[in-house]
């Protein structure tokens, strides 16, 4: 299964992390926090890698959902044509 959430994935954020904390944090900040975003979560390993940290960490799916192209298209011409007036204006000022 393809982009999906592993153990692994959870420890390399985790050292980030603490680096980040370390090197960079300034007594001001709050701590950091690392985002996994996957297309697939196994529950299952998720648990169990998470089971022994004292963060709190949180895994979670995601979709994408592409925006219709001619949608897209519509909208692109309709801003274009509103910075182009909007150009107008300012050049007749």
């Amino acid at each position: 299964m393809k982009n999906i959430v592993k153990p692994e994935h959870l420890g390399k954020m985790n050292f980030y992390l603490e680096a980040l904390e370390r090197e960079h944090k300034k007594q001001n900040e709050n701590p950091s926090v690392g985002v996994i975003l996957c297309a697939n979560k196994e529950d299952e390993v998720v648990e169990f890698a998470l089971s022994r940290s004292l963060s709190p960490t949180l895994v979670s799916e995601y979709t994408l959902k592409l925006i219709d192209k001619n949608l897209l298209k519509k909208k692109l011409h309709e801003l274009t044509e509103i910075a182009e007036i909007q150009q107008l204006s300012d050049e007749g000022n």
